[in-house]
């Protein structure tokens, strides 16, 4: 065994997929429960301490998290400028009010923005499409024609970055690649459309000849199957959510979303 393969076989490697989607949910439905900032950085704290059990670096998903630090703020936009008044006013122009209790919503649901998007980071980040499919065939008894049809197509993304790269290059040892930006963006999208129609029919072709489209029960060569590491998965989950609502109560910062 290679030390690369050590280094994958980290503990979440062994929780199924399908119980990876069940835990996403649990680490974000109860978020929507309260709009505060205790819950919010509890629950974020939290699922960071938990970036070693996925073999993940603390790089590579402070990178994921980039764009959501970047947009979330824009979420809290609107509770900045339109949330109802409360507290001291700050600023005030027509429909618009910034007051105390706008900002402090508005830092809250940044915030939550955060702790919704982190959990499907780590939880995915070095998930397997193909044993994604595999568990939600095997142990969510979804379609498997339905299943199969998205993995062929989730495996052909990775072709538009290349397809996308060459095109550029291309274009580019034959002078036409450097003016227009907007005129060379719209004809390469319109080329990898055509090459992403005509790739989408073989494909679809190629699986129908194989069978991928008969009523015939279907045999697969992974087993996908629930394990007891995927209850402690669960209980974790439960465990992070109930640990960060109840900071909320204890410090006094919990507010019901609708109140």
């Amino acid at each position: 065994m290679t030390a690369t393969e050590v280094e994958r076989r980290v503990w979440l490697d062994g929780v199924n997929p399908v119980t990876k989607l069940l835990l996403a949910l649990l680490l974000s439905i109860p978020l929507f429960a309260s709009i505060d900032v205790t819950s919010a950085l509890v629950a974020i704290g939290l699922q960071l301490l938990c970036i070693p059990l996925t073999g993940l670096r603390a790089r590579t998903v402070l990178l994921r998290l980039l764009p959501l630090a970047i947009f979330a703020p824009i979420a809290g936009l609107s509770m900045l400028l339109y949330a109802e008044p409360a507290g001291r006013i700050y600023w005030s122009f027509g429909f618009a009010t910034i007051s105390e209790d706008s900002i402090g919503l508005a830092i809250a649901v940044s915030l939550r923005v955060i702790a919704l998007g982190l959990p499907t980071i780590l939880l995915f980040g070095g998930t397997d499409p193909t044993q994604l499919a595999d568990a939600l065939s095997q142990v969510a008894k979804l379609p498997s024609r339905f299943v199969l049809g998205i993995l062929a197509g989730t495996r052909m993304l990775g072709l538009f970055l290349d397809d996308w790269r060459t095109m550029g290059l291309a274009r580019r040892a034959r002078g036409v690649g450097d003016r227009g930006v907007l005129r060379r963006f719209f004809s390469m999208a319109f080329v990898l459309l055509v090459f992403a129609v005509r790739r989408g029919t073989k494909l679809a072709a190629a699986m129908e000849a194989r069978g991928f489209g008969s009523g015939i029960p279907r045999t697969w060569s992974r087993p996908s199957r629930l394990h007891p590491r995927d209850a402690v998965a669960l209980l974790g989950g439960v465990a992070i959510m109930a640990a960060a609502l109840a900071a909320a109560v204890v410090v006094g910062t919990f507010r019901f979303v609708w109140s």
